[in-house]
């Protein structure tokens, strides 16, 4: 998701909460407050996502726990009365995980804090043990000659592939306890040791993203890697890039104890244990679409959105189980207290987000007529916060509907929301996104971070545990009423869109993010 904004204006709508919902209905409009009082008062959010964190668990687009989560949400909507289908866009691999773990077994044996990355291959049932190998530095490897001599060494070998860091503290607590000089230096020395790791690659045209092929087809027994968080014993763990051999994500601590054990010619050892299966074949991909059929407009629609996918080393709960619980939880209230919309409201629980909104990508494709009559689409994809702002993508008019939407609910759902006007067509790398470079209005309703960019996003922490049930429950809850608001609106949403500012770095237009085709299996991609 990316970190730029351009916000032209800022819309603050901010109240004093009171205590009760019934002295803050601002028109007095009893869907308003039956909305409220089920969301707030009767709310099903946390029930909802134990079922689907714990025991459905994380959701890897193409896995039997992805197609276990579909059905469970068939389950539901069927159980509320509310229409609902799978609807197939296509095939993806299909990647069961097993356990998996590293034990350092020489120069002393120690249990390391290790996972495989999704996708990755398994090793013999019993694993293997094998030498811990590093790349040596830029000045031994002096050229390409010797970086091809030093490949021909790793055959059979677990090879370290990304820099290890001088330490795992977060800069968050160097900063707190070092005085200015400290930190500096700490962030120096990290930096210059992630800047020498990508030179020693260089010296043979590589960098950890084009190596682990290299390290497969020379004969590397495995590949061993970090991807810290920046947080306390959190890593980011997602892709396998080898097809043959495992790839494991080792914690800062661990993989830095190994890099100084070889680096010191300490001769450090490892079993590896990786159980996986990988279907011989790929599997299908569904998106789910519940259904509230509109009484006067039934082909103008509103839309919920949110990714039901997610990446397979935590539970997927704040990305985004928690955007798919706020989007079932509203559609439940909107159900409950408003069954005959004006307009149909959909939600799309999408799969394939994580490999680049593949699903959202292909129903913006496969349904034409959504397009042309959506009145607005709302999506979540941001972990457990308070939604904190409505992004309007460069919708010129819709900030306007948005307000209006918005001065019409309670002051204590609203009152910490910021509206970005108009802003610009850009790349969330989120499921908006496929809906606003088509054209069709599409916002982003962003929370606040709760430590999601350190300790939750992609992450092996990303457990049940970090949810905050109060922010789910006014989440769905807001989402409820900007579907009511919309759905009422005898106005159609404007598709105005702003031309794009100049970027000041290079004083040319900015550009607009391109519509994708979407890939409809992975055989089609040419990932590893």
């Amino acid at each position: 998701m990316s970190s730029y904004r351009l916000i032209a204006g800022i819309v603050a709508l901010a109240a004093i909460s009171r205590p009760t919902f019934a002295q803050d209905n601002p028109t007095g409009d009893p869907v308003v407050q039956r909305i409220y009082d089920e969301g707030m008062k009767r709310s099903q959010a946390a029930r909802l996502a134990q079922v689907l964190m714990d025991s459905i668990g994380p959701r890897l687009t193409g896995s039997p726990a992805n197609r276990a989560a579909n059905e469970w949400l068939l389950r539901t909507y069927n159980a509320w009365g509310i229409g609902v289908k799978n609807e197939q866009y296509g095939t993806w691999r299909d990647w069961t995980r097993g356990t998996s773990g590293l034990e350092l077994v020489a120069p002393r044996r120690r249990v390391l804090e290790a996972t495989m990355n999704a996708w990755s291959a398994a090793t013999p049932a019993a694993g293997i043990t094998a030498d811990v190998a590093l790349i040596p530095s830029k000045a031994v490897l002096a050229d390409s000659a010797g970086f091809a001599r030093w490949l021909a060494t790793v055959k059979g070998k677990l090879v370290l592939l990304t820099a290890p860091l001088p330490s795992c503290r977060p800069d968050s607590d160097v900063r707190a306890w070092a005085d200015s000089a400290v930190y500096k230096h700490a962030m120096a020395q990290r930096d210059s040791a992630v800047a020498d790791w990508a030179a020693r690659w260089a010296v043979g045209k590589a960098n950890t993203r084009s190596a682990p092929a290299l390290l497969e087809r020379a004969g590397a027994a495995g590949v061993l890697a970090n991807s810290w968080s920046r947080g306390w014993g959190v890593d980011k763990i997602q892709s396998a890039r080898t097809r043959t051999i495992p790839s494991f994500d080792v914690s800062c601590e661990d993989y830095s104890l190994l890099a100084r054990l070889a680096a010191n010619d300490q001769h450090p050892r490892v079993h590896a244990v990786a159980d996986a299966v990988l279907a011989p074949a790929e599997s299908p991909v569904f998106n789910t679409i519940a259904r509230i059929e509109g009484s006067e407009k039934p082909n103008e629609y509103v839309m919920l959105s949110a990714h039901l996918d997610s990446w397979d080393s935590g539970s997927g709960a704040t990305d985004n189980g928690t955007g798919t619980i706020t989007m079932l939880e509203a559609m439940r209230i909107l159900k409950a207290t408003y069954p005959r919309p004006k307009r149909t409201i959909l939600v799309g629980h999408w799969s394939g987000e994580e490999e680049g909104e593949i699903g959202s990508s292909a129903f913006t494709v496969d349904h034409p007529e959504v397009m042309k009559g959506l009145q607005a689409l709302f999506n979540q994809d941001n972990g457990t916060g308070e939604i904190d702002s409505v992004q309007t993508n460069g919708f010129t008019d819709a900030a306007a509907s948005l307000a209006k939407w918005m001065s019409r609910m309670p002051a204590d759902l609203t009152k910490n929301i910021t509206l970005m006007m108009p802003g610009v067509a850009h790349n969330e790398s989120t499921d908006s996104d496929p809906f606003d470079c088509r054209g069709a209005p599409a916002f982003f309703l962003t929370s606040s971070d709760w430590s999601y960019t350190d300790y939750t996003w992609h992450t092996n922490r990303d457990t049940y545990d970090k949810i905050n049930f109060d922010n789910v429950k006014r989440n769905a809850t807001l989402v409820a009423m900007f579907a009511y608001q919309a759905s009422e609106d005898p106005a159609f949403v404007s598709r105005a869109r702003r031309v794009p500012p100049t970027d000041p770095r290079t004083g040319q237009p900015q550009a607009v993010p391109s519509c994708e085709a979407p890939p409809r299996s992975f055989s089609a991609t040419s990932r590893p």
